[in-house]
């Protein structure tokens, strides 16, 4: 009798330890039945790992491929920006180049007309007149050049008379340079060159006044060298 409880606890030592044995069993055969479901539907353990691993390996060498992608992307942008500057350079040398021609061509028409002119004419003239729009309607930027044509001995001297013809209040009116240009200007217009001479002059016009015609008289002082009289149309361009 006094060996009972020791037999006790060792049948429910042995109980519990078969309990858990099951379980474990239990588990085990649930695992293995759901692994078998997987199997039949067509699902291998193994093989989901090796696609998985073929997934992620893909995938690395889609990145790779995307960075490289991007990498050459960034090439491309880069040439095609240092071409576009390139271009642009080349685009806006030539156009340097084509104004310097064209300046160049129109120095050497200019100093022909001086020294040999298509007409053969010689002494004074108006070689250029150029009118310009100011920054108000009233206000005109006058641009004269006059040269002595093949016939530069000597220089020559004297004055120009200008004055301006147009239409005001229905009649024709003329005003002369005195009444034109601004009161703190001084109203003479002397010259004096052996060659040619460049005038810059500011005009302003009277209320009203519509400007047609620009009558210039080169008036010469030196002997054996004649004044001459010229008229143009007013017209002019931007500023």
């Amino acid at each position: 009798m006094a060996n009972r409880p020791g037999r006790q606890a060792h049948g429910a030592g042995q109980s519990a330890a078969l309990r858990i044995g099951v379980g474990v069993a239990v588990l085990v055969a649930v695992y293995l039945v759901f692994e078998l479901g997987r199997i039949q539907a067509g699902y291998n353990i193994v093989d989901a790992a090796l696609e998985r691993d073929t997934y992620e390996e893909r995938l690395h060498d889609l990145r790779e491929e995307a960075l490289a992608l991007k990498e050459q992307v960034r090439l491309l942008e880069t040439h095609r920006s240092i071409d576009r500057e390139a271009y642009s350079e080349v685009e806006a040398s030539l156009s340097g180049l084509q104004e310097k021609i064209q300046e160049q061509r129109d120095a050497i028409g200019f100093y022909r007309g001086i020294i040999s002119p298509d007409d053969g004419g010689r002494g004074l003239r108006v070689q250029e007149l150029k009118l310009t729009q100011g920054q108000n309607d009233r206000e005109y930027h006058l641009n004269l050049v006059l040269v002595q044509v093949m016939q530069h001995e000597r220089s020559v001297k004297g004055d120009v008379a200008f004055s301006l013809e147009g239409a005001q209040d229905g009649a024709i009116v003329t005003y002369t340079l005195e009444q034109l240009v601004p009161e703190d200007e001084d109203s003479g217009w002397p010259f004096s060159f052996r060659y040619f001479q460049n005038f810059d002059r500011q005009l302003i016009l009277p209320e009203g006044f519509a400007p047609e015609k620009v009558h210039i008289e080169v008036r010469s002082s030196t002997k054996s060298i004649a004044s001459v009289k010229q008229s143009f149309l007013w017209q002019t361009g931007a500023s």
